[in-house]
């Protein structure tokens, strides 16, 4: 039997109640139980200054970005769910993302955390187009940086009445619709991997 593969799951907020922290929860969950180990981050657990080429010029890569750079590039895969931002990406998210994209030093191969990397985007919003409108953003990013980002995607709608007390989502469909993906992304990852 083929070793599981690794996925990194992280939410695109630091918004302690955030929508989308329970909603890559529960595809963390999903995955986990499928077979795959994964990796549940909180980016808040990770402070970085915005990204700035003399800053980095000046000290390298500050130690978070550091940290979140190395759980991506050695992991298989990547699990997101990004919040929209008035039509776009979080501030957080593309940051976190912008400071990952940079070479320790010369010898480093360049996108190291994103090249053959595999990624499967949700998003959560109280509103009625469950945030889809910056997962188009996110998707442009994590591509031009060499990742495979799959075509199905995962947006919910109403995400104020779509978790029960315990964090699940009480909707039978949308749960499925989240299985569907994580079974994709672990499909596409162990094919990519073989």
């Amino acid at each position: 039997m083929s070793e599981p593969i690794k996925i990194l799951a992280f939410a695109g907020s630091a918004r302690e109640d955030s929508f989308n922290k329970k909603l890559v929860k529960v595809a963390a969950d999903l995955a986990k139980k499928a077979g795959a180990q994964v990796t549940l981050i909180d980016l808040r657990d990770f402070p970085m200054p915005l990204f700035d080429q003399d800053l980095e010029a000046k000290s390298g890569i500050p130690e978070h970005a550091q940290r979140v750079k190395d759980l991506m590039a050695t992991h298989d895969a990547f699990l997101i769910s990004a919040p929209e931002y008035n039509s776009s990406i979080t501030p957080l998210l593309k940051n976190t993302l912008d400071w990952a994209s940079r070479s320790l030093n010369k010898t480093e191969p360049a996108m190291i955390a994103y090249k053959s990397k595999v990624a499967a985007l949700l998003s959560a919003s109280p509103g009625v187009l469950g945030g889809m409108r910056g997962l188009v953003v996110v998707r442009g990013v994590l591509q031009n940086n060499g990742a495979l980002v799959l075509s199905q995607q995962h947006a919910l709608s109403k995400a104020g009445e779509a978790f029960g007390a315990t964090g699940n989502l009480v909707d039978p469909k949308q749960q499925d619709a989240v299985q569907k993906l994580v079974d994709e992304l672990i499909r596409v990852t162990q094919k990519l991997k073989a």
